[in-house]
């Protein structure tokens, strides 16, 4: 059986990260890989743990034909290394953090993707956003405003799409995630 290739999207400061690095252990045991995104990004940027690499260089990998998905946001190039779909077709599942632009792309390429939107109350994330200290206040609430216009879009375009609130407890949130991976995994 094929594996299935699990779409983590949400708004920057939603805690994708934290919450692929709290449930990376419990998912690594049930036999579903974390993948590293290449970002062309410093390395010494906060953030995921990427691989960084400067955009020339993401060019020649993607004109290698390296990655299975790539996609540009935020003045940023990323790339999913080409090596999830050996490990789909090893049967084995796939968690990337993807994007919530590309989503459609994604779909067409992995017909049975789960679809994972983490989202944030909007007090919390601003909270998160202003804590970071990228962004002016002005560039925080237009984040917040395409965010809001994103999800609406969002859950209008693509039943079916999971999601999962991560305002409040880390581990709550991680507890849903696995729950969802293992229901997707056996209706697949």
């Amino acid at each position: 059986m094929a594996g299935r290739l699990i779409y983590l999207i949400g708004p920057s400061g939603s805690g994708k990260d934290s919450l692929l690095e709290a449930a990376r252990d419990t998912l690594g045991h049930n036999g579903c890989r974390i993948v590293r995104r290449v970002i062309t990004r410093s390395a010494e940027a906060v953030g995921e743990a990427a691989r960084a690499v400067s955009v020339e260089q993401f060019a020649a990998m993607q004109a290698q034909g390296e990655f299975a998905m790539s996609w540009q946001a935020n003045g940023l190039h990323y790339g999913i290394p080409k090596a999830i779909d050996d490990w789909l077709a090893q049967g084995q599942d796939v968690l990337v953090n993807g994007s919530r632009g590309y989503l459609q792309e994604a779909r067409q390429r992995y017909p049975q993707l789960l679809a994972v939107l983490l989202k944030v109350d909007d007090q919390v994330l601003r909270q998160r956003l202003l804590a970071r200290g990228r962004e002016t206040q002005d560039e925080i609430e237009a984040r917040l405003a395409r965010n809001a216009r994103f999800t609406v879009e969002l859950l209008a375009e693509h039943p079916g799409l999971v999601v999962l609130d991560n305002s409040g407890d880390l581990q709550q949130t991680v507890s849903r995630l696995l729950h969802h991976v293992a229901n997707a995994r056996l209706c697949a």
